[in-house]
């Protein structure tokens, strides 16, 4: 299983990222849970300067903007072999 968290405050791509992230587990079968993390301390634990930032399994995958669909299918498959 993974354990997603979607850092940002609230903007539209951290929305989308967010949504974007649901969609792809929900379409390839990924046992996840999502967190939303909103608390500006919290994101800057992660050394995160720009949102939206994507943390899964405890690693900063990505931030400062929304990535596509198929890159994030590929962290998230890739994440999940390591498993």
């Amino acid at each position: 299983m993974l354990n997603i968290k979607v850092l940002g405050s609230g903007c539209a791509n951290c929305i989308n990222l967010e949504k974007l992230c649901h969609e792809v587990v929900s379409e390839n079968g990924i046992e996840a849970e999502i967190e939303k993390v909103t608390d500006y301390k919290d994101i800057m634990s992660y050394g995160i300067m720009t949102t939206p930032g994507l943390v899964v399994n405890g690693m900063v995958i990505h931030s400062g903007k929304l990535p596509t669909k198929s890159t994030l299918t590929h962290w998230l498959m890739s994440e999940l072999s390591k498993q």
